[in-house]
């Protein structure tokens, strides 16, 4: 589960940070001290949406009943 857990993290924590970057400059903050706590917001947030998105695909993987 590291392996698939690292590479989701890989995945949402560039995506989260954006969002969050995103709704940011929605709101009308446009100075770089709230796009940095909105993307460090999004990247730490999807350190537990991996954990839980990789435990989930582990638990419902076919290959893994096989054994």
């Amino acid at each position: 589960m590291p392996r698939l857990f690292m590479l989701l993290l890989s995945i949402s924590v560039g995506t989260l940070a954006g969002i969050g970057v995103i709704i940011a400059l929605t709101m009308g903050y446009y100075s770089w001290k709230p796009m940095l706590v909105a993307a460090a917001i999004g990247a730490v947030g999807a350190i537990p949406i991996s954990w839980l998105v990789a435990r989930r695909i582990q638990a419902t993987d076919p290959q893994d009943s096989l054994d």
